[in-house]
Formats: C-alpha cells, structure tokens, sequence
C-alpha cells in the first residue's frame, strides 16, 4: 500500500487544510468512481449481520464521499438506517431512522439533513457509523472539520459501536497529534483497501 506522507505534519490544521485542498481537486468523474469504489470494499467487511446503520450525507460543495451507493447497500439488505440533524450551537448532533416519509433539507452548512418530525433512534441502538473523514492516520486517529460532532456523538453511542472512517486518501503512516477527547476510529475504508485498526 502506498501511504501518502507530508513532512512535517503531525499538526491537525495543516493536514486538514492539505487535505481538503486535495479533494477539492477531484474532478467529479473522480468522485463517483471512487465513492463506488469505497462502497465496494465496504460491502467485502464482516459487519452486514448487524440491524442498525448510521450513514453521513454527504456535502456536495466540499466534495465529500457520496453515500448514495453505500445507501443503496443498506436499504437492499433492508437494514435500519439512521441520519443526523446537527445543532451548531452545541455541536451535538441528533439521529433519525430514514424511511421512504423522510424528508430533507440542505441546511447553511450545505448538510442534507431530515426535519424533526422524524423518529428519533437513541444513539445506544446504532451499531455501525460510517463516518467522513477529511483525513486519518493508520492508528485510527481522524481529522473532520473540526467541530467535535463525530466526537460527541460516538461517546454516546454504545462503546461496542464499530467506527468506519470513509476516505478517499490512503491513511498516513505516522501518528497524528490527538486530543484527549478524540473518539478513534475501528476501520478505515479506502478505494484502495480496508484498514483494521489493531492498536
């Protein structure tokens, strides 16, 4: 496997910025190929005998992975699958089940999100997240945008949840500088292979 490794990196703002950079580059051929790609090697993991899926919708202006394709796995196998609503004033987010009534918005962040009429799942009962990733290190440790919400959100979930990072880069191979309450990552999916993480 290839890692993609930047000098002098370790420092979270710098990769996050590099790494956006690098996305915002993808053509959009670039991203459909390899979301299907990504969702392809998520569909090779041992992880489909569980009930109850969180899956992120992706935000199409900063190119992030679409997960219709992963979507499309989940409702075919006719699993539970739940979506957030992010409160920015807290940075706490908030899970619905998706069903065929459910209906979206695009809120100011550009995030597809449900409304609350919805039926609220208790983060306890999820036993899958997929989560996106701006980057990751091959010891689990994430960069998103920065906020906390995966963070928050995690702590409240079961402390078996399985935590799947979604990325289109190859992880790097040094340990990235982590904070004390950063929720690590079990698996990071790429196009290229699927990382378990076994420190």
């Amino acid at each position: 496997m290839g890692y993609f490794i930047f000098q002098n990196m370790e420092n979270k703002e710098a990769l996050r910025k590099q790494y956006l950079e690098r996305r915002l580059a993808l053509t959009q051929d670039q991203l459909e190929e390899y979301s299907i790609q990504i969702a392809n090697k998520v569909v090779q993991m041992d992880i489909w005998h569980y009930s109850t899926y969180h899956i992120f919708l992706p935000i199409v202006k900063l190119n992030e992975i679409n997960t219709e394709y992963l979507l499309h796995v989940l409702q075919g196998k006719d699993k539970n699958v739940v979506i957030s609503k992010s409160n920015f004033e807290d940075f706490s987010m908030s899970t619905y089940l998706l069903t065929d009534q459910t209906k979206l918005t695009i809120n100011n962040y550009g995030i597809p999100e449900p409304d609350k009429n919805n039926i609220v799942v208790d983060e306890k009962n999820i036993d899958v997240v997929f989560i996106p990733l701006v980057a990751a290190d091959i010891y689990g440790n994430r960069i998103g945008y920065g906020k906390g919400f995966y963070d928050r959100f995690l702590k409240k979930c079961s402390p078996e949840v399985i935590k799947i990072g979604l990325s289109f880069f190859n992880p790097l191979a040094f340990k990235m500088n982590a904070n004390s309450t950063d929720v690590a990552l079990d698996y990071i999916v790429d196009r290229q292979e699927i990382l378990k993480i076994t420190l």
